[in-house]
């Protein structure tokens, strides 16, 4: 009960952050949340209906009073347009918890780094705590500590490919040099892929598309909070030593 996940001085109980995107409908997206025991969503603000009262609202279906709403900035290519996108979010709901994504190519979906960058720098000192995607680039994610960023999000795998975590060197290297929350953004496709991130050493997940594409994706929302609570658990249990040769379970000393 004690270990929760702390962004931005605020506690959450769950380290598995779902985002609302892809859903059949908003009535799918509510259950699968639900069922995964997220305490935050994503929202895409561009994309996501938080504002016009004349059609289907988000809040109607996930109460913001009990999930905590992260905005993002999905769908930005500058940092003009991320900047305009949560300046906005914080005018219609108040939001400074947000996250920050600016992508480089439409078709890789990787982020623009040194927009990133740049971003992130002013956001902090606008007074928004940021919770930032990128690559898995060390030094990339030490930079944007240096400058204010409350959370480094690096991606195991391209958006939506499912290809899990690619590079497991690098999202060590960032977790031995960051004292920050380390949340794997993007690209898990399956719920051990939770499992291997939180086994890693970061601090959560954040998952969409492997939940809202699944076959079953309320089943896959349970499978997902499961593998991380497992993964957290093992990573803090401390893992046996690897060898290279055997070691016997049972003494031989003293046997018959």
């Amino acid at each position: 009960m004690l270990d929760k996940l702390k962004v931005a001085n605020k506690r959450f109980n769950s380290r598995l952050i779902v985002g609302t995107g892809k859903y059949k409908n908003m009535s799918e997206c509510a259950k699968a949340i639900k069922l995964s025991g997220a305490d935050i969503v994503t929202v895409a603000v561009r994309r996501v209906n938080i504002s016009d009262k004349s059609k289907p609202l988000l809040m109607d279906y996930i109460d913001p009073k009990k999930i905590t709403y992260l905005p993002n900035t999905a769908g930005c290519f500058t940092s003009e347009d991320a900047l305009r996108t949560l300046r906005l979010a914080r005018e219609i709901g108040g939001w400074k918890l947000v996250k920050l994504e600016v992508l480089g190519d439409k078709k890789n979906l990787f982020p623009d780094m040194i927009e990133t960058l740049k971003s992130t720098e002013v956001l902090s000192k606008e007074g928004f705590k940021v919770m930032v995607y990128c690559n898995d680039d060390p030094l990339m994610a030490k930079r944007l500590e240096n400058v204010g960023a409350s959370a480094i999000m690096p991606l195991a795998a391209p958006i939506g490919s499912g290809l899990g975590i690619l590079n497991k060197i690098n999202i060590q290297i960032i977790r031995k040099q960051t004292k920050l929350p380390l949340i794997i953004d993007a690209g898990l496709g399956q719920a051990s892929d939770a499992t291997i991130a939180m086994e890693l050493g970061c601090d959560g997940v954040l998952v969409n598309t492997a939940i809202a594409r699944a076959k079953k994706p309320f089943d896959m929302a349970q499978a997902f909070k499961n593998a991380v609570i497992a993964g957290r658990q093992s990573y803090l249990s401390g893992r046996i030593e690897k060898t290279i040769m055997g070691n016997p379970s049972s003494p031989i000393t003293g046997i018959i």
